[in-house]
């Protein structure tokens, strides 16, 4: 509530929401001076672009709707844009950083418990709450309100980033902070089920803890979205029975006079502001931590133990599926040619576990010597009608051609978004895998099943090769074999020099969250290690044809 709503402050005051018309006039500074009142040190920090952290502005922090051209570059770029989100740079990362660095600086104080700190904040202070809560061990007892539910995530582009909630969401975060102490309400917004959608299953984990009584749910339907002075006496209450404070309980505020903005802002004559809205500060922020980070990840890279520990974990997280987690794959023929010296079979691949199908056709040779390739082409499994296929079938390789998600028809120009009109790629990709992912978890498949399942009459292969040359299919192949290892004897591929960083619309069928962070496709082929690999593409040209190369 801000200081010119005094009628609004009485309303509130009207239904019990509020007590004091003072108070009331700013819910922040209520809380952070019955909590000081308490003896708590209250370190309260500006979110991006409000109150005195203007240097990126609220139009781009929370009210970002389409793309900006001119920060769409593969250098010096900007918020939102496809290098931006191939870099996992994001306003909810740089919040997430804030309240990172703002833990580091309060533990510093002396006077500070590193055993009782708590984090609390309401709707996206709410999603902060939860975020560092989870990612930060030294919080101890968190209270997000109005923002754990089954329902909507957060709506705001503050408050989502890619990869961030495919398949989970705020339930389950809430659920890492688990057993220590974690309150939150409900409210007559998207948490208003909480009480039968949620908490039953966080009381559940609790449980399993043996700490059921350590997660708390304040029941707020009558209220609308809110902090209110009901929500903040539970939240001091919850507080002074955890961290043994020596409060009469239940905790009830107490009026005061509040600050004028003045007196809170940290900018005065001595320490002017910095310039509002500065795309240049904006661009030069995103280099530096780019640069410093590709830094660090090269330095990780270059060893072997660092390469499995950080890159490997990285690049199975941006992809979604580990080779492990191909899952079951099956079967099905749908009609069967004999060509001569060769059987063409067409069928599907059914991924029972991810709910997959695949549109495969096998060259199967009548004298086939237990080597299987598979062929990745631009134009899908089509792209078997070719000289270099039929010298393969030849040599009495079998070879299967895919249509990996969405080939076989006409080429995909645009991805499919979510029906939201802002133009920001975390509303999609925060909750579903982009495109080349998901083709690499087509690939997977293929593999698991060369794997683990007989083809037709014979034992599983004993060699399994992946040949892709294609401008799509030749990056997606890296990709794929850097996750299978082993289980892909020998690759031969064509990247055509393709680095996600060139990818200039994050509705380009190549664009790939997270898929520059890491090293961009040089990291992915890093992964490929000393397995046998005949690449082109990559500057230096590779020794012998890639056919020659395959059937050894």
């Amino acid at each position: 509530l801000s200081l010119s709503e005094p009628q609004k402050v009485r309303e509130e005051i009207a239904i019990g929401a509020e007590r004091f018309e003072k108070g009331g006039k700013s819910i922040f500074q209520s809380l952070c001076v019955q909590l000081a009142r308490m003896g708590c040190i209250v370190w309260q920090w500006d979110m991006l672009s409000d109150s005195d952290a203007v240097q990126i502005s609220r139009e781009v922090v929370h009210r970002f709707a389409k793309q900006r051209p001119e920060m769409n570059t593969t250098e010096n770029w900007g918020l939102f844009s496809p290098q931006a989100e191939s870099n996992l740079q994001s306003i909810m990362g740089l919040q997430t950083l804030n309240a990172v660095r703002g833990l580091d600086f309060l533990l510093s104080l002396p006077e500070v418990d590193p055993q009782r700190t708590a984090i609390t904040g309401a709707s996206g202070g709410g999603t902060q709450t939860m975020l560092l809560a989870a990612i930060d061990d030294r919080i101890q007892l968190s209270f997000p309100c109005v923002m754990v539910s089954t329902s909507m995530q957060g709506g705001c582009t503050c408050e989502n980033a890619s990869l961030l909630r495919i398949g989970t969401g705020n339930v389950e975060f809430a659920g890492l902070f688990a057993p220590k102490p974690q309150g939150m309400n409900s409210a007559d917004d998207w948490t208003k089920e909480m009480a039968t959608k949620g908490f039953p299953d966080l009381q559940k984990l609790y449980g399993t803890f043996g700490k059921k009584d350590n997660v708390f749910l304040l029941r707020g339907e009558h209220f609308k979205h809110n902090y209110n002075a009901v929500t903040r006496s539970a939240f001091y209450t919850f507080l002074n029975k955890h961290f043994k404070l020596g409060q009469p309980s239940p905790v009830i505020e107490k009026d005061f006079e509040p600050l004028p903005r003045e007196q809170l802002t940290v900018w005065d004559e001595k320490h002017p502001a910095p310039k509002a809205g500065d795309p240049d500060f904006e661009r030069k922020l995103l280099k530096w931590l780019a640069d410093d980070a590709n830094q660090q990840l090269r330095a990780a890279a270059a060893t072997s133990d660092g390469l499995q520990k950080l890159i490997r974990p990285a690049v199975e997280t941006i992809i979604g599926r580990t080779y492990a987690q191909a899952g079951s794959v099956e079967w099905q023929l749908k009609d069967k040619q004999d060509r001569g010296e060769y059987l063409e079979m067409t069928g599907t691949l059914q991924n029972k576990t991810h709910n997959e199908e695949i549109n495969v056709s096998w060259l199967y040779p009548k004298n086939w010597n237990g080597r299987v390739v598979i062929w990745l082409d631009d134009k899908g499994k089509s792209g078997l009608q070719n000289d270099d296929v039929k010298k393969l079938v030849a040599a009495g390789n079998a070879v299967v051609g895919a249509d990996l998600l969405f080939q076989g028809g006409e080429p995909v120009k645009e991805t499919r978004v979510v029906a939201n009109p802002r133009e920001f790629a975390g509303y999609t990709h925060g909750y579903n895998h982009a495109l080349f992912a998901q083709r690499v978890h087509d690939v997977l498949s293929l593999v698991t099943f060369l794997r683990n399942t007989k083809v037709g009459s014979h034992p599983n292969p004993k060699t399994v090769c992946l040949a892709a040359f294609g401008s799509q299919t030749g990056p997606i192949a890296v990709a794929a074999r850097a996750l299978t290892g082993n289980a892909v004897d020998r690759a031969a591929v064509d990247t055509h020099g393709f680095r996600f960083g060139q990818v200039l619309s994050y509705r380009d069928p190549m664009f790939l969250p997270g898929g520059s962070k890491y090293l961009d496709l040089a990291g992915f082929i890093k992964l490929n290690g000393s397995n046998a690999l005949w690449m082109k593409g990559e500057g230096k040209e590779p020794v012998g044809s890639a056919i020659e190369f395959l059937n050894q």
